[in-house]
């Protein structure tokens, strides 16, 4: 297939796998790259390695019709996606060394006209960055291709629906290469394209999630001090969500995922003085982890002093939002170590309902930790948790509003 492939896919993880099975779906022939041996074999078998609807079924019919293979190596073609992770070193400064070496993997391969794309939510100038790295290796094709970023926006647990119908920026090095990355992008997404250079998608990926962890933040400062004030945030935030022009988010245990709690700091580590608002809501939801962590310390000491024993505590959820599998920067994983650190022989029960085994925490179902603990902390609003029927006696600690 290697002689046929028309896109090299570099990534095949949350973001990469579903792109590429859905430019496979499209007849075009996908090339997926992934550096995880157990992932490659995997998804040749025609299997997922993560839970995402209707993602099973469409990387099964790619891999089955031909159009979808995956290989620890890149191979030639007309159209390079680099989906690569973009983690931090040192304190929240970005790493953008996994989007340098898929380029350089790919270097050799380039020709004249090549389209070459990050869609890895990358630092302001990494685009650029990258075209003065090919150049520098390849100065025959100076200005002979197509380099452009194009940032996705899905939701976990609808990836496969919004990859196509949520619209998308699209900024190129140059018009040229806007227009290129357009009328590939043409073929399989609905949504409109909105063109733009590289710089400005670039932040438009990072203010967009920027923006919703203030939101989020502004509804996390507030349930803690609706909690000092002996205030129930949920009805508070109900209420004044009927202002015509009010719309409060809900407050969680923190914010987590590869986006929401992670893109901020790709602003604040380039623009430190500027990015004030930015930089404090990161602060609070962070802290509300710490803050919720706490609670769960005074409930285990309060219950220990009323009832004279040690009480058993079920920790329910572990995933960063409801319903999904994803642990990445969750912040109810986070807490769930804080207060097994904290441990003094209590028996505690972890629950995560989407994933069967975990390689730190002993994982219990739902029915049984409800039924055992006598103290029950909702850390995710997982939709099993709300169909649960919990007595009185109970003491219920509910950081994600399951009651409301």
């Amino acid at each position: 297939m290697s002689n046929k492939s028309n896109v090299v896919m570099i990534g095949l993880g949350y973001i990469g796998l579903p792109t590429a099975a859905l430019i496979a779906k499209n007849k075009t022939y996908v090339h997926g790259v992934d550096i995880n041996p157990k992932v490659v074999e995997t998804i040749n078998a025609g299997k997922i390695h993560i839970i995402e609807p209707e993602l099973d079924e469409a990387v099964a019919n790619a891999v089955k019709e031909g159009y979808l293979k995956a290989a620890l190596t890149p191979v030639q073609a007309n159209t390079y996606l680099i989906v690569v992770p973009t983690p931090f070193k040192g304190k929240n400064e970005p790493d953008i060394s996994f989007v340098e070496a898929a380029t350089r993997g790919i270097i050799p391969l380039l020709k004249e006209e090549d389209l070459y794309i990050i869609e890895s939510t990358s630092p302001v100038g990494t685009t650029e960055k990258m075209m003065n790295l090919i150049y520098a290796e390849r100065p025959d094709l100076k200005d002979k291709l197509n380099i452009a970023y194009c940032p996705e926006r899905v939701l976990p647990g609808n990836v496969m629906y919004e990859l196509v119908y949520n619209d998308r920026v699209i900024g190129g090095i140059d018009e040229k290469s806007t227009d290129k990355a357009v009328a590939f992008y043409t073929q399989f997404i609905k949504g409109d394209l909105h063109k733009t250079n590289a710089r400005t998608a670039e932040m438009c990926k990072l203010v967009e999630n920027s923006s919703r962890d203030v939101q989020i933040a502004f509804a996390n400062e507030l349930s803690l001090i609706c909690d000092k004030a002996n205030i129930n945030v949920w009805e508070l935030i109900e209420l004044a969500n009927k202002h015509p022009r009010v719309n409060i988010l809900q407050p969680g245990c923190g914010v987590g995922g590869h986006c929401i709690a992670v893109d901020p700091y790709f602003i604040v580590a380039d623009y430190p003085m500027e990015s004030q608002i930015i930089g404090k809501a990161r602060e609070i939801n962070n802290y509300k982890s710490f803050w919720c962590a706490e609670k769960v310390q005074n409930a285990k000491l309060e219950f220990q002093l009323k009832h004279g024993k040690k009480p058993r505590i079920a920790l329910m959820g572990l995933a960063f939002k409801p319903d999904i599998d994803d642990l990445r920067e969750s912040p109810a994983k986070y807490i769930a170590q804080k207060v097994l650190q904290n441990a003094n022989n209590e028996e505690y029960y972890i629950v995560e309902p989407n994933i069967e085994a975990h390689n730190v925490f002993k994982l219990t179902s739902y029915q049984e930790a409800v039924e055992k603990a006598e103290v029950i902390v909702f850390l995710v609003a997982h939709k099993e948790f709300k169909e649960l029927e919990i007595s009185k006696d109970k003491v219920v600690l509910d950081f994600c509003g399951i009651n409301n």
